[in-house]
């Protein structure tokens, strides 16, 4: 496929409110893309859409080639397209390994298998500890999810995302809350996941965006102002003017 992910004139607006009008945007197998915009812009509505969480008032989503407009949100994860999990959707009460675990269940939909042993568990083990290894959690496996720093619950998230074994990785501010010494060692982190997944992030510090991203979209008003790579974004007039501005003085 040329495109793992792509929109065609993608829209939602609410009574007279337009949040995202005729969205255009591809993205490649392997990609690493921000997309950033002053606040009110249509970033995380457009993420919604492209998720399922909202159902488009015009326009359409395409996975690979296939038309997925009208697909609910479970049948888009079972494609390959994952939202990093909210917080408060964390097993807080597990371990770090029985919440990735669980994940695997899920997607190989064994989580109602009741009378498998712990010994016929070995294989999603195996993968839970190899997954949270290389996002660097190997150490916290045993910990509760609710006694670990807020960075390190945002990885968890990740972890739970990435146990989907997702083709398509969504992430919404996964900085946000962060210490800055935390949040650019999780970009690091994320930084070093595989080549086969699509990454898509909103972020709104701008160092991190200029340092991981390869190709950034500004939406403004709900509309694509321009797309191109950090450097080409760092000196274009119309985002300084607009964003990278305001971005500066937050």
């Amino acid at each position: 496929m040329n495109n793992t992910l792509r929109t065609e004139q993608l829209s939602k607006q609410w009574g007279a409110f337009k949040a995202n009008s005729d969205i255009s945007l591809s993205f490649a197998p392997g990609a690493r893309h921000a997309l950033i915009g002053p606040n009110g812009a249509g970033k995380t509505t457009f993420i919604n859409l492209l998720t399922g969480s909202y159902a488009p008032s015009g326009g359409k989503v395409f996975f690979g080639d296939e038309d997925i407009t009208k697909l609910p949100q479970h049948e888009r994860v079972r494609r390959g397209m994952t939202r990093t999990f909210q917080i408060n959707t964390l097993f807080a009460g597990l371990t770090v390994l029985e919440s990735v675990v669980l994940a695997i269940f899920e997607r190989k939909r064994l989580q109602y298998v009741w009378y498998r042993t712990v010994a016929q568990q070995r294989v999603e083990i195996e993968e839970a500890m190899a997954l949270l290894s290389s996002l660097k959690l190997d150490r916290d496996v045993d910990a509760v999810t609710r006694s670990l720093p807020y960075g390190k619950q945002r990885l968890i998230e990740i972890a739970l995302a990435l146990a989907t074994q997702p083709k398509v990785l969504l992430l919404d501010e996964p900085a946000a809350g962060i210490p800055s010494a935390e949040s650019a060692e999780l970009f690091e982190v994320i930084a070093q996941l595989p080549r086969d997944v699509t990454i898509l992030f909103i972020e709104h510090d701008m160092g991190l965006v200029f340092k991981f991203a390869e190709r950034i979209t500004v939406l403004v008003g709900g509309k694509v102002l321009t797309e191109g790579t950090p450097d080409e974004i760092a000196h274009d007039p119309r985002v300084k003017e607009v964003y990278l501005g305001e971005a500066e003085h937050e």
